[in-house]
């Protein structure tokens, strides 16, 4: 990406200066005229180059800065005219320093803005910190001590900014610098100070050396506060409880890699930038949130067993979201090509899909325990018997019809329609293919509403050809357990299985001959 011409050609630095090192972000700078002394300041914005060293120290003009994505230091305005300010409250800024002591932010450098009278409250610390989360900290904490943040009361260096959704650069509010004209330290006591910009760097250091800034209280500031600001309510929010749920957790055994960061990049995508990020995570942002949250979570070490490709895995549900009908929380932003009247039905959504892969798994297992012989007849022992294939709990429930002993018999029904359909020496021209398991095969044509599947089964061995000589009337099967007819069941497809053995073997045999 080209960079702006401000961006591409730093200002001129003036050699070690400690006060203006104090201010590193010289872009989209604010300048004024001296006013007279009774006026206010005619504030402009220049986005065309850098502030640089040389234009602060000839002090021709009246300068503010901005903040860029990181910052060491807030501020706090208290007007002369605000409720807070000492000439109303003589303990209101002491209110306001006590306020921020939960972040480690005790002690502030004091100084008058300008002539006017008006406060500014500076809070440096010693680990640098991304903007937003300070603005957002700092903020909350105000509010929440019942402190209004309003211009002309109190307002806070960086501010929250607005979320901007259609792409366009937002800039975070300037502040004045201080040791300008009008501008003096103040001490306990709010009694001016003689001093200088190398005196106000002394008080600076001093500040910074006791505000170790609590990095654990502001992330749990931060979580309170982002759902708070965009108003996490109602089904939003169970949604997202939810998935804290299923994510927070971890991995407590093997199988659980795919859905676990299926959760985190749902997670992630959706609620994000309401969480932890100052805007919605997408691409490379979306990938590299999954792997490190991934990574951080409990059992990931002892059982992920596809650590050496989660960054490919996450990649994969990185595109999968983004391609879902699902869209970052409070954009109400829809794919651009999907209307409610003309919704995409080229390919399954993301839901789907997930539907889809959760059967097939389901399927898989059950195959694979009748295979071996060792699927129980009981509800909580099968339910137990399928959970090690990688199968949540809530996955089984949601598709029972699969797995559950009353749908079994439809389930077999359709394996043995598998089996026995080639062997039959016939078939029905022009059947439709159905996905119903009872639907049309090619020996016979079920009817809709088959009474029991045992029934079905009779009806099979009566419509093929040289079925195994193990049918039964329609009073034995009505009086079979379901025990005895999973027996059956079993007994067909096994003769099934050694009748074709047995022609495999004949084809060789008569093969040789020829």
């Amino acid at each position: 990406m080209q960079l702006a011409p401000s961006r591409a050609f730093p200002s001129v630095q003036e050699g070690d200066d400690p006060f203006l090192a104090l201010w590193p972000h010289r872009y989209d700078y604010l300048w004024a005229e001296h006013p007279h002394p009774d006026e206010r300041p005619d504030w402009q914005t220049e986005s065309r180059h850098p502030l640089s060293d040389r234009l602060l120290q000839q002090g021709a003009l009246l300068y503010g800065v901005r903040f860029g994505p990181t910052t060491r230091y807030c501020v706090l305005d208290v007007d002369k005219g605000s409720a807070y300010h000492p000439t109303r409250d003589r303990f209101a800024w002491r209110r306001l320093v006590g306020t921020l002591e939960v972040l480690g932010l005790v002690q502030a450098v004091v100084c008058t803005s300008s002539y006017s009278g008006g406060l500014h409250l500076y809070f440096p610390f010693d680990t640098e910190q991304k903007t937003w989360a300070i603005a957002l900290a700092v903020s909350t904490l105000l509010e929440n001590a019942g402190f209004k943040l309003a211009p002309g009361q109190l307002e806070v260096f960086p501010n929250c900014k607005a979320y901007v959704t259609s792409g366009e650069h937002s800039l975070y509010n300037g502040h004045r610098l201080p040791m300008q004209a009008g501008s003096y330290l103040l001490n306990q006591d709010l009694q001016m100070l003689w001093g200088n910009q190398a005196a106000f760097v002394q008080h600076w250091q001093f500040a910074q050396g006791r505000n170790s800034l609590d990095t654990k209280a502001l992330e749990r500031i931060l979580k309170a506060a982002r759902r708070r600001q965009f108003r996490v309510t109602g089904k939003a929010d169970k949604f997202l409880n939810d998935l804290n749920a299923e994510i927070e957790q971890g991995w407590t055994g093997p199988g659980q890699t795919n859905r676990l960061l299926g959760r985190i990049a749902m997670r992630s995508y959706i609620f994000g930038h309401v969480l932890y990020t100052d805007k919605p995570l997408e691409g490379s942002a979306l990938v590299h949130d999954i792997v490190t949250i991934a990574q951080a979570l409990p059992g990931y070490q002892d059982w992920c067993q596809h650590q050496q490709e989660v960054e490919k895995r996450a990649q994969d549900w990185r595109l999968a979201i983004e391609q879902s009908r699902y869209f970052h929380y409070g954009t109400d932003k829809r794919p651009v090509e999907l209307s409610p009247d003309r919704p995409d039905e080229s390919e399954p959504s993301w839901n789907q899909q997930q539907q889809a892969e959760a059967r097939a798994r389901i399927q898989q297992a059950v195959a694979d325990l009748l295979e071996k012989e060792a699927l129980p007849s009981g509800i909580t022992e099968r339910f137990d018997a399928l959970i090690p294939y990688g199968l949540s709990g809530a996955t089984l429930y949601r598709h029972r019809d699969l797995w559950h002993p009353r749908h079994l018999q439809n389930a077999t029904m359709g394996a043995l329609q598998s089996a026995v359909e080639p062997d039959c020496s016939w078939a029905a021209s022009g059947s439709n293919s159905h996905t119903n398991l009872l639907g049309e095969i090619g020996c016979n044509t079920l009817p809709e509403a088959v009474s029991s599947a045992l029934e079905s089964v009779e009806a099979r061995a009566i419509g093929c050809n040289n079925l195994p000589d193990a049918d039964l009337s329609q009073a034995e099967t009505r009086n079979m357990t379901q025990e005895e007819g999973i027996a059956y069941i079993k007994q067909v497809l096994k003769q099934v299985k050694a009748r074709r053995q047995v022609e495999t073997a004949q084809k060789g045999i008569a093969t040789g001959y020829v």
